[in-house]
């Protein structure tokens, strides 16, 4: 777990943002600002003009898609779109996609409560009910890392979301597909702090395209060490870019059917 990413936190309402140290670690702020303005260059593609909502919902099926790849269920793509998938954790996932939406205005003001919505979502079928939406440990560390999430318009979306990823993955405090879970709630995080308004950005898909490199890096940043955090925000930034490539693609391949 990141002790330098609370170091000097105190709690909910935060009047200082408590993870400006990590944009000092080498290469982390340039990365960061790439990512952002090729996302930012995405979200001028042509396609979503007219044809938004469209790119939109691609965007999601394949960020559920990945998601569920990343947690070892790994079905295709055009088998998921077809309805033929009943692996219960691609069906969580694809719950979760459609889920955010309605959690995006709530997620800022109680993020424990959503954390525990999204594990119904992604789990229901896949573990007991009586686990469902509950902790399996690290309450203390999740209660921390939700009053890091509660009122703070300080930390940069890009970076907050990417450490919000990194201690759900690492500490996986639910039940069954808790990397769902962690994966949805970085993604609640770029929408509701406005990097990703539309939702446009399925950073699951860069992580699955760098699986190799998103398991090593959260494998670091569980370290707690300068260099295992550098690690992390560093593959985030590259998935993120990734990400908006997906865009584009998603985009063209609308263009050329419409």
């Amino acid at each position: 777990m990141c002790s330098p990413c609370f170091a000097g936190f105190t709690g909910y309402g935060v009047p200082v943002d408590p993870l400006a140290p990590l944009l000092d670690l080498a290469d982390v702020a340039p990365a960061l600002a790439e990512a952002r303005e090729r996302v930012d260059a995405a979200m001028r593609h042509r396609a979503l003009r007219r044809h938004g909502g469209q790119v939109a919902a691609e965007a999601s099926l394949r960020a559920a898609v990945a998601s569920a790849a990343l947690e070892g269920s790994v079905h295709d793509l055009d088998d998921v779109r077809g309805g033929t998938v009943t692996d219960p954790v691609v069906q969580g996932a694809l719950r979760v996609a459609e889920g955010v939406g309605g959690l995006v205005d709530l997620w800022p003001r109680a993020p424990r409560q959503v954390l525990a919505k999204l594990h119904v979502l992604a789990a229901r079928g896949a573990v007991p009910a009586a686990d469902l939406g509950r902790l399996t440990g690290a309450a203390e560390r999740v209660d921390m890392l939700a009053g890091l999430v509660a009122g703070n318009d300080k930390t940069p979306p890009l970076l907050l979301a990417a450490v919000v990823h990194a201690e759900l993955i690492t500490l996986r405090p639910f039940a069954g597909p808790a990397g769902v879970v962690a994966r949805a709630a970085a993604r609640l995080t770029l929408i509701s702090r406005g990097f990703d308004p539309r939702g446009l950005v399925a950073v699951e898909v860069g992580h699955h395209s760098r699986e190799p490199e998103y398991v090593g890096s959260a494998g670091a940043y569980a370290t707690g060490t300068p260099d295992g955090v550098r690690s992390w925000l560093r593959h985030y930034a590259a998935a993120v870019t990734a990400a908006a490539d997906e865009i584009t693609t998603i985009g063209d391949n609308v263009l050329a059917t419409v």
